[in-house]
């Protein structure tokens, strides 16, 4: 089994990392395979809407590193993703990706599991959190949940290693999650999964 995790902060070691790392720490320990990814120090341009992708096999026209991460999305069997806080919400590189991928993907991420962790200094974690958390809602993913929010502080690099409760957090969130993608692993032979609707779109203006 494999999980592919984003980390949407432009520092590639700073707390989001970390936070990440800790959860993969507690995957790899049960024998499942962690690739991170370091998004947040790329240029990744936000949806345009041109609707090319349903036209593309699923594709974007726009030229960067976004198809090769959705097919790596698409391969796993579990995503984590990660960001820093901003002004109380994810980072603009990580959302630019986040709409991309999961308009792109969609359909094809349904019953993954997937987890969001969030590094902040002191506010607007649980408002970042609540954001990754639409698109692993919108894809039909397992959420693997920990005893908490999964929400780690730390302002300088290294910082997030001394919050205690967060990296408890962090710790049963790897195990958690490792052990919804075993369930999942075990059982797909064995339990049938519900057919998928197509989706009916409403517009509220008549």
């Amino acid at each position: 089994m494999k999980v592919v995790a984003f980390n949407g902060s432009p520092k590639a070691n700073g707390n989001t990392y970390y936070a990440i790392k800790t959860v993969a720490d507690e995957l790899e320990k049960e024998g499942i395979e962690v690739e991170i990814i370091h998004v947040g120090n790329k240029t990744i341009r936000g949806c345009i809407a041109c609707g090319a992708c349903a036209k593309n096999n699923g594709k974007c026209i726009i030229d960067d590193e976004v198809n090769g991460w959705v097919d790596k999305m698409i391969n796993a069997d579990g995503i984590i993703l990660g960001s820093p806080v901003y002004f109380s919400g994810i980072n603009g590189t990580m959302k630019c990706f986040l709409d991309r991928a999961f308009y792109m993907a969609g359909r094809k991420l349904r019953y993954k599991v997937g987890a969001s962790v969030v590094a902040v200094r002191r506010s607007g974690g649980v408002a970042a959190f609540d954001q990754l958390n639409n698109y692993i809602n919108y894809a039909q993913m397992i959420m693997a949940s920990s005893n908490y929010w999964n929400v780690i502080h730390g302002r300088v690099i290294g910082e997030a290693s001394q919050d205690e409760e967060g990296n408890q957090i962090m710790r049963v969130l790897g195990k958690n999650m490792a052990y919804l993608l075993k369930l999942r692993e075990n059982g797909k032979d064995i339990v049938k999964e519900p057919e998928m609707e197509d989706k009916i779109y409403t517009n509220f203006i008549r």
